[in-house]
């Protein structure tokens, strides 16, 4: 458990055994697009603590905007490459470097109901732009659980195999990133995997942060969408970069997430204990969510490391100690897609 926001990001991207093998049997430096992004540290960290670990000297090269310079302070404090570049812009991205292993985390969500046309530009320009320009490499993108339809709460969850069919701007874009990447897969014969993540927890931002929060706070906690999946992001981040060694032409849809279908009810309950505060609770829970099977990753990785008991846990103890968060919420609430 880190005691200051310094600490976060080194707790986060402490890399495990299957990531440092991952990186000793796939040589070669590893790009991270969109590496300014709430996982786009954690990532490019952990990649680097991984090829330090092993011996490897293959460089990790960070690109993104770099609206925040203190994240690329950060990663060039640690030995990390730095490029600075709109993924939008084609020429610059046909500049960049060779890479035989390529992190896709460029994307946008949030802002969308307001601005759909960018959503649609960075989840669509972007891909096309990067799997012509790294039509030879291992390439995982990341996508989301929200691309599947909602499903009942007894099922299971979504399967790799399943229709993706959804409504909204952000989830149709996100289904339209995924076959943009798919068609470049076919006709170039790149190796892709699409990470389908449902809710990464941070410390400093998820879906436990806003429950906990809210609680905290005194603040309503909306129901309506009832239940959730999530993982610890250090788990997730981990999983990412196991999968460049699963990248395959056609593309390899993977499902990743944590194991349980979580309650939003039974959490703020849980932080109500630990706050000795009652939760207010508003709505009444659907009878189907954004749930995904993530079973396919456990046979390959196995469990997450990091329980849910022990991130509800963190999570308060950092509230309670007024640890800093990002202040942006992951509106999991949401069942239009208007993010």
């Amino acid at each position: 458990m880190p005691e200051n926001l310094e600490q976060i990001d080194d707790f986060l991207s402490e890399p495990t055994i299957g990531v440092m093998e991952t990186l000793q049997e796939h040589p070669g430096d590893v790009m991270v697009l969109g590496a300014g992004g709430k996982m786009g540290a954690t990532t490019a960290l952990m990649v680097a603590k991984g090829l330090a670990a092993v011996g490897r000297g293959d460089r990790v090269v960070a690109v993104s905007r770099y609206s925040d310079e203190s994240v690329r302070r950060l990663f060039e404090a640690r030995g990390i490459s730095t490029i600075a570049v709109d993924l939008l812009n084609r020429d610059a991205v046909a500049r960049l470097p060779d890479s035989p292993n390529v992190l896709f985390l460029a994307g946008q969500k949030f802002g969308t109901s307001g601005c759909p046309e960018k959503t649609w530009a960075m989840n669509t320009i972007v891909p096309i732009n990067v799997a012509e320009r790294y039509a030879g490499a291992r390439i995982v993108v990341f996508s989301s659980g929200c691309a599947y339809p909602f499903v009942p709460l007894k099922g299971g969850g979504s399967v790799e195999s399943d229709a993706l069919i959804q409504t909204g701007d952000y989830p149709n874009s996100v289904i339209a990133r995924e076959r943009i990447f798919e068609f470049y897969s076919k006709q170039n014969g790149t190796k892709v995997v699409l990470f389908r993540l449902n809710y990464a927890i941070d410390l400093r931002y998820g879906v436990l942060v806003d429950v906990a929060g809210k609680v905290k706070a005194g603040k309503p906690v909306d129901v309506t969408m009832g239940h959730v999946n999530v993982i610890w992001q250090g788990d997730a981040c981990a999983r990412a970069i196991q999968s460049l060694a699963l990248a395959r032409s056609p593309a390899l849809p993977l499902n990743v997430t944590g194991p349980e279908v979580v309650s939003v009810r039974s959490l703020a309950e849980r932080f109500g204990r630990l706050f000795n505060k009652e939760p207010i609770i508003t709505g009444t829970e659907e009878d189907s969510a954004w749930l995904n099977n993530a079973g396919e990753s456990f046979r390959l990785f196995g469990y997450p490391t990091v329980t849910l008991d022990q991130m509800v846990v963190w999570t308060s103890e950092w509230i309670v100690r007024g640890g800093t968060t990002l202040g942006k919420p992951t509106n999991f609430e949401v069942r239009d897609g208007a993010f």
